[in-house]
């Protein structure tokens, strides 16, 4: 039996158990940074089925690092633990999560074999803050030949669109008045960010197709009384490239002044976590998963096929940036259901959710193998 069938027989002796993982997650979603019970459980799955198991890992509460292979290049599978708020796993994260599971399990009889490590890798916080930008700090990456994942989405792509992006927590500071009695002597914090927002929405007409803002309003006021003399808004401000981003910081920054100089307040502005970059697909990453995964009835399009104006931001871009990786989107066919929304979530536990869990996983393991059986290392170069 080939090293690829042999990978197909390991992961298929615990589908069933990846299936029953990755409804746990879904019913036991926690946001960033507090993936405390989940990456407890995804630790233990994999330390019972042989796994070497760091946890915590690299001085972050809630990520873990499981090891199989002792020598030869280090591929990192990244497994994304967070849920987002209210809408539970609705980016797919409990599919992503045992995707890389079963990757690993799929390879970690092989490894010593072929000659090559696997680690599956638990990123916390990939919502918000950026988990991975901590781990590559802390050093997570920095032997790895290789990085991959998979992510369920509403389309079959290899190399996906990424955009670079700043996460911003606004507030603006005036001063309380009796908003009837005197409103001369308020300074309106609300008014400021309404102003700021109707300014970036005159701004949208001058952006880039890939340049994105988006923002909501945490707090407005107090009472209907009082003049607001504080409001805090948090905002995403997207673009195709760093260096594109910067310059676009620039143009949305000045709308937050404007309006506060406009209305008499003080504004700050600070981030939230750190900056995620664009994604690099790895061209040699890229060939292979593509092959596999059409090997597995699954074709996928080109990122050169989308509109790059329909992507999104992950902290896997940062990943890419330091180490050779890839980042395929895999299609739960349950549109007009789409990321981020309640109906997404639910369709991961769907035969199409059996079926990327599957194909994302296989097709991880055996672009490794590919690697691995031609002795590809070589050719994925260096990033960084």
């Amino acid at each position: 039996m080939d090293a690829k069938a042999r990978a197909a027989q390991h992961f298929a002796s615990v589908e069933q158990d990846l299936r029953a993982l990755r409804t746990w997650m879904y019913e036991h979603p926690e946001v960033a940074f507090e993936e405390r019970e989940t990456s407890r459980h995804l630790a233990e799955f994999l330390a019972a089925r042989g796994f070497t198991v760091e946890y915590p890992a690299y001085g972050l509460e809630t990520a873990f690092a499981a090891r199989a292979g002792a020598a030869g290049p280090e591929v990192v599978v990244c497994a994304e633990l967070d849920a987002l708020p209210a809408v539970g796993h609705a980016c797919g994260h409990n599919l992503i999560s045992t995707c890389a599971i079963g990757a690993g399990l799929a390879l970690a009889p092989l490894a010593e074999e072929m000659g090559f490590r696997v680690t599956v890798l638990g990123t916390p916080a990939e919502e918000k803050i950026g988990g991975k930008v901590d781990l590559i700090n802390a050093g997570a990456f920095s032997g790895a030949a290789a990085s991959m994942m998979v992510h369920p989405a509403t389309e079959d792509t290899a190399d996906p669109p990424i955009l670079a992006v700043n996460h911003l927590v606004v507030e603006f500071h005036g001063k309380t008045s009796h908003a009837a009695a005197s409103p001369w002597e308020g300074r309106n914090a609300l008014d400021a960010f309404v102003l700021a927002y109707d300014s970036i929405s005159a701004l949208r007409q001058h952006m880039y197709p890939t340049d994105k803002v988006h923002g909501i309003i945490t707090h407005g006021g107090d009472a209907p009384n009082i003049i607001p003399h504080y409001t805090r808004s948090e905002w995403y401000v997207r673009a195709a490239t760093k260096a594109r981003l910067d310059e676009f910081m620039a143009r949305v920054v000045a709308c937050f002044r404007a309006a506060a100089d406009a209305t008499g307040c003080t504004v700050e502005i600070n981030p939230v976590g750190h900056e995620y970059q664009d994604l690099i697909s790895n061209p040699v990453l890229t060939e292979l998963y593509d092959a596999n995964s059409r090997a597995l009835g699954r074709p996928l399009v080109r990122g050169s096929e989308r509109d790059p104006a329909a992507g999104g931001s992950t902290d896997m871009g940062n990943v890419s940036h330091v180490v050779p990786a890839i980042h395929p989107f895999l299609d739960l066919h349950c549109a007009p259901a789409t990321n981020h929304q309640v109906e997404f979530a639910d369709a991961t536990l769907t035969p199409e959710g059996d079926r990327v869990l599957r194909d994302g996983a296989l097709a991880m393991a055996w672009t490794v193998l590919d690697l691995a059986l031609s002795d590809r290392w070589g050719e994925l170069g260096k990033v960084g």
